[in-house]
């Protein structure tokens, strides 16, 4: 019989002793807290042949897969050396079909099944119902205050006006986003994303009908409340469905098709300017994209990852087989998956939900995904996005404009954030989240700068079309960039454990800014003037481009288990080596075009060095 393996030698300051054993995890020690050398590690690497075979048996027992266990055991060798799968002999070699089925991966990223594309879709319902209902009051905040009796310049009805505006964010801030986690754990991603769609089909509807600033502003917090759930549970459901190749493409279309949900609110205000009920169309139609995500989110499979946390491997497999082209993917899935959750396991302790959210800030591991997931949240914020999805109307006519032609620039300005997220769609999962953040927050700076400044001008057409050109420039840097990559990114990072939770904390930290920004604006725009207050955010910009320099690790093309290991190195460690390593680099390669300057990786795979060999199964007969 073979022992059991001794700590990795590759990596003696990290994961220690870890093995499999009848279906447990029975490692000795685990502390990803101190993987200061940085390695991405397999939790299967290393485990000689016969025991890998025994543990799967004994997983495939645990867990009512016994019919699965001839493809079990050739997934968990896939999974345990990824990319030695050609090689695999045996009687776990691997027939034709499985071996184009991994290939594919990397050959024909798309190429993937109907129901992953039915659940992509459905999810990015989900999004334009999301971006839809923040439109509303754009354009409607030029027609309303005066029905409601909030329309003149004093500070309450200021207020009032900026609190309307923020209802659905407040909502969300402090009910909706905190719901997310309990009724996950209840009823499932599915059952989450069914119970939002009602609060963002009922409310919107009667918002429509009210007749006083009080009833609008209850119809709000309730659409808040679902708007909250939704944007804590959609992006994650996406995540854990979608393999880590393509991940960032598909989660990303929550932010596309939020865009694409901006820019129809921005045509339908549009169209419906001149109709005597306008504003009333304007806050009442955004229920029409939650009917079919209500009735869509029945056909689609439910998270394999939820279920495996619920004990319910045999539903994940079926799940996961409705995800995957071929069985190997889905026995290589749901093996390595395991493996990892027995190590989540031991980093964190079951607990209730008060201790769940504590520990997003107390377990380093945690805490640093929390702190990454909270910068980028913030910076879409500081970034001034929401000063004109928010206010755009109402901005473009303190620059000069008549009412019509404000929102004819609004509606460019939703056209042009939803089609320059395309570009997104390949650059964040090759280009990579961070590198995006990167390029595109100092462009956001200095177009925003402009277009302030450019209401300096006089009068006339030049000011007119430069200010409209520097905002559609500012939306084109935003959409690939900031656009996607902060609910890609926090429904990563967090591990499975705190999922549910991390995610509800980072969209609460979006929206409750947000919201912070709907009240303030007015005033900032009423004492600072548009050059003062695009300005002001042009400063935030860069803060949030120092904060996400400093703050923000790469997760591209990593699994979601993977992420453990990209979050153990610690902040100090991660921001010398932006310092010391990556920043001289970006000068010499784009600076001085020195086209030989080399950049010294942060992480290292632990499968780059030699490992413990496998032992073969004809050897050992």
């Amino acid at each position: 019989m073979s022992e059991k393996p001794q700590a990795d030698v590759i990596e003696p300051k990290g994961v220690e002793g870890h093995y499999l054993e009848n279906g447990l995890d029975t490692t000795e020690h685990i502390d990803l807290n101190t993987n200061l050398e940085a390695k991405i590690k397999n939790p299967l690497k290393g485990i000689p042949y016969e025991q890998l075979m025994r543990d799967v048996e004994a997983f495939a027992h645990d867990k009512g897969l016994v019919e699965h266990i001839p493809i079990l055991r050739r997934g968990a060798l896939v999974a345990q050396n990824p990319h030695d799968f050609e090689d695999q002999g045996g009687e776990e070699a691997l027939d034709e079909a499985e071996k184009e089925a991994l290939r594919a991966e990397v050959t024909h990223r798309w190429r993937m099944p109907a129901k992953l594309f039915l659940t992509i879709a459905t999810c990015s319902i989900g999004a334009a119902v999301q971006g839809w209902d923040q439109t509303g009051t754009n354009g409607a905040n030029i027609f309303f205050p005066e029905v409601y009796g909030i329309g003149s310049d004093s500070t309450r009805d200021r207020l009032l006006v900026g609190l309307l505006n923020a209802g659905p964010y407040i909502g969300c801030a402090f009910i909706g986003c905190w719901l997310s986690d309990p009724i996950n754990n209840l009823i499932g991603r599915r059952g989450v994303i069914f119970v939002s769609a009602h609060f963002c089909l009922w409310p919107v509807i009667g918002s429509g009908f009210c007749h006083t600033w009080g009833q609008q502003l209850i119809c709000r917090l309730l659409m808040g409340i679902g708007m909250g759930i939704k944007a804590s549970t959609v992006p994650v459901y996406a995540a854990e469905n979608a393999p880590a190749s393509i991940r960032g493409a598909l989660v990303m279309s929550w932010q596309m098709w939020t865009a694409f949900g901006i820019f129809l609110g921005t045509a339908i205000n549009l169209a419906v300017f001149y109709h005597p009920l306008n504003w009333r169309l304007m806050l009442g139609a955004p229920f029409i994209p939650a009917v079919p995500l209500l009735c869509l989110i029945y056909l689609c499979p439910e998270s394999p990852r939820w279920l495996m946390k619920k004990n319910r491997y045999a539903e994940a497999w079926k799940s996961l087989v409705q995800l995957r082209n071929n069985p190997i993917q889905v026995a290589r899935d749901i093996y390595y998956i395991h493996a990892q959750l027995a190590i989540e396991h031991q980093i964190v302790n079951k607990s209730n939900y008060a201790t769940r959210f504590t520990q997003l800030f107390t377990i380093p591991r945690v805490r640093r995904a929390s702190i990454a997931a909270f910068t980028v949240m913030i910076a879409q914020q500081m970034c001034g996005i929401n000063i004109i999805a928010f206010y755009s109307t109402t901005v473009f006519v303190e620059s000069g404009y008549d009412q019509f032609q404000a929102m004819l620039c609004s509606f460019g300005f939703g056209l042009v954030n939803w089609l320059f997220a395309f570009p997104a769609f390949w650059t964040i999962d090759t280009f990579g989240r961070r590198s995006l953040l990167l390029f595109t927050f100092p462009q956001m700076m200095w177009t925003l700068l402009a277009a302030g400044l450019c209401t300096l001008m006089e009068q006339g057409t030049a000011r007119t079309a430069l200010v409209a050109l520097f905002v559609f420039l500012f939306a084109a840097f935003y959409s690939p960039g900031e656009g996607p990559v902060p609910f890609t990114y926090s429904a990563e990072v967090f591990p499975l454990s705190h999922r549910e939770v991390g995610m509800g904390f980072a969209v609460a930290t979006c929206f409750f800014w947000a919201a912070v920004l709907g009240i303030t604006f007015p005033f900032i725009l009423d004492r600072l003037q548009t050059v003062g207050a695009f300005g002001l955010y042009a400063g935030f910009n860069l803060v949030a481009f120092i904060m996400i320099f400093f703050l923000v690790p790469e997760t591209k093309q990593r699994t979601l288990e993977e992420l453990d290991y990209v979050f153990a190195v610690p902040n100090h460690k991660f921001a010398r080596y932006q310092v010391t390593k990556a920043l001289p680099y970006g000068i010499k390669r784009w600076v001085l075009f020195q086209r030989s300057a080399t950049l010294e990786p942060l992480y290292h795979q632990d499968d780059e060095e030699p490992t413990p060999a496998r032992v073969d199964k004809r050897a050992s007969s």
